[in-house]
């Protein structure tokens, strides 16, 4: 039964400590405590039992276990050291076994063969000598590297190079095979092909001066690169003298070298992917904390702008009250008046001062009838005035609506969008400015402070036109009722544009009143 590694039961360690600590979870695996192998012949990772990858080759377990031994960032110190303790039980105790990757495979060497502490030329190589007759017609195509690169095809060799020697007698042919053991192979199946003919080096040697012109071959060794003349000065220059030992563990090295380059590799790759996790991991968080603070900002917009309807409809509707209100209330007071001035007509046996008095009550009565019929009107302009005023303000704030949601659409962050916001608001307070102006100080029952920060900000905004009405109205609420500053009837005189006098309004009512005609009982 597998067991797997305990989740982390000990403190963390250091990374100065992973070596030491790689000999507890090492001493686990050689006792089949931790299992590597797997019963389908696989082999899996005991320290990473809930990854998706769970099957590995010998190459691919050992590039896994280097990897994260070495260098991988996301991997504690602890998990460093039980990687480190596989690759070294990998290397120690599977690599003789049918799960670790074979070597290259090397021919096998029967006794008659060369033995492996021989010493060859390496790159491996071939030497082909053939006599030449006085006879021979066709000197210039033995002496073609082509023609010998052809002959000597079935041995595959990479390349030929030919030679006269012994007083231009003997044609020397130096073929050169791959440096793997392929090339080990092909150039002894040359030696034992010529030997199998009777024209191995120790014929060429016994036999050497006959006149029987045949070739012979074998395999270069160290005899045939020490020698002198131009075989052992190209055997010289272009190989070395290796054993079959040597060249193994070289093969071996280098395999060992690619294996660790590539662990390495794939630890790199492992890190790089690790960092592209993690900044993947960043950006998705930025993006969904955008994605919260647009959401926040739609329903902070929902809902000022759900507030600002109901508060524009409120004022409304107080405005429209406050008009019927004070419209009932003149409407009342002249019935009152005509009802007065019926029951007056009425009276029959009043005496002659009475009757004067009379008059002079009726008089009154007219010209307060004829005040609150000027009241009335200037009421219906007030109102009339206060219509446009809502209407240019439902207009401006429609527009200062439609820019704050085409600005809203426009923005990508929320700093720009939050400071477009605030101006388009600063420039909306504009529009309520009118009910700000009453706060704008007056010095001690009457002149308008010229100097108040109010009257010149809105000075400066609007005009002088504005200002000037604005003071006026200011004077005029504190020259008739200074302790409340509320509006006040007042009989005006539209032509003169101001206040008017009493003699005006007297010759108005007098121009204008009819006489009251005395019934006579």
């Amino acid at each position: 039964m597998d067991v797997p590694p305990p989740p982390d039961e000990e403190s963390e360690i250091s990374e100065s400590e992973i070596d030491d600590y790689s000999q507890k979870p090492y001493l686990k695996l050689q006792t089949g405590h931790y299992k590597v192998k797997k019963v389908n012949g696989t082999l899996r990772c005991p320290f990473c039992s809930g990854k998706k990858k769970q099957d590995y080759k010998y190459k691919e377990l050992m590039a896994h276990a280097s990897g994260v031994s070495k260098g991988s960032v996301s991997r504690s110190a602890k998990q460093k050291a039980n990687h480190l303790a596989l690759a070294k039980y990998l290397e120690t105790e599977l690599a003789g076994s049918g799960h670790a990757e074979p070597l290259p495979r090397r021919p096998q060497l029967k006794e008659t063969e060369p033995k492996p502490g021989e010493v060859y030329v390496w790159p491996w190589m071939g030497i082909v000598m053939n006599p030449l007759k006085e006879t021979d017609d066709d000197k210039e195509v033995i002496l073609d590297s082509g023609y010998w690169l052809k002959r000597l095809s079935r041995f595959k060799p990479v390349d030929v190079n030919v030679f006269l020697v012994q007083k231009d007698c003997v044609v020397a042919v130096v073929a050169e095979f791959n440096s793997d053991w392929s090339g080990f192979a092909s150039a002894t199946e040359l030696e034992k092909e010529f030997e199998r003919e009777g024209c191995s080096k120790k014929e060429w040697v016994e036999k050497r001066g006959d006149s029987e012109s045949k070739a012979y071959g074998w395999c270069a060794r160290a005899e045939d690169y020490n020698s002198e003349g131009p075989i052992g000065e190209y055997l010289s220059k272009e190989g070395k003298l290796r054993t079959v030992s040597d060249i193994s563990q070289e093969k071996a090295e280098d395999r060992n070298s690619v294996l660790e380059e590539l662990s390495s590799m794939i630890a790199m790759t492992n890190e790089d992917l690790n960092k592209v996790q993690y900044s993947y991991n960043e950006t998705a968080m930025l993006l969904k904390r955008v994605k919260d603070q647009k959401k926040n900002l739609d329903e902070a917009y929902a809902e000022e702008t759900k507030k600002m309807h109901q508060m524009s409809i409120r004022s409304i509707q107080k405005i429209l009250e406050d008009k019927e209100r004070l419209s009932n209330e003149l409407e009342a007071k002249m019935l009152r008046l005509k009802n007065w001035s019926k029951e007056l007509e009425k009276k029959e046996t009043l005496t002659e001062l009475e009757r004067q008095k009379l008059d002079e009550e009726k008089k009154k009565n007219d010209a307060m009838n004829i005040s609150l019929k000027l009241a009335s009107h200037e009421q219906e302009k007030a109102d009339q005035n206060v219509l446009r005023l809502l209407e240019e303000h439902k207009r401006q704030k429609d527009e200062a609506m439609g820019k704050i949601l085409e600005l809203k659409t426009q923005l990508d962050t929320k700093q720009t969008l939050e400071m477009e916001i605030q101006e388009l608001k600063g420039k909306l307070q504009v529009m309520k400015h009118l009910g700000d102006v009453g706060t704008v100080s007056v010095s001690v029952n009457e002149v308008v402070d010229e100097e108040d920060e109010k009257l010149k900000k809105l000075k400066g905004e609007w005009g002088e036109e504005v200002h000037d009405a604005v003071k006026t109205a200011l004077e005029e609420m504190d020259e008739y009722n200074p302790s409340g500053r509320y509006s006040t009837p007042e009989l005006w005189n539209f032509e003169a544009g101001r206040k008017a006098t009493l003699k005006e309004v007297i010759s108005f009512i007098s121009n204008d009143m009819k006489p009251v005609k005395r019934k006579r009982t």
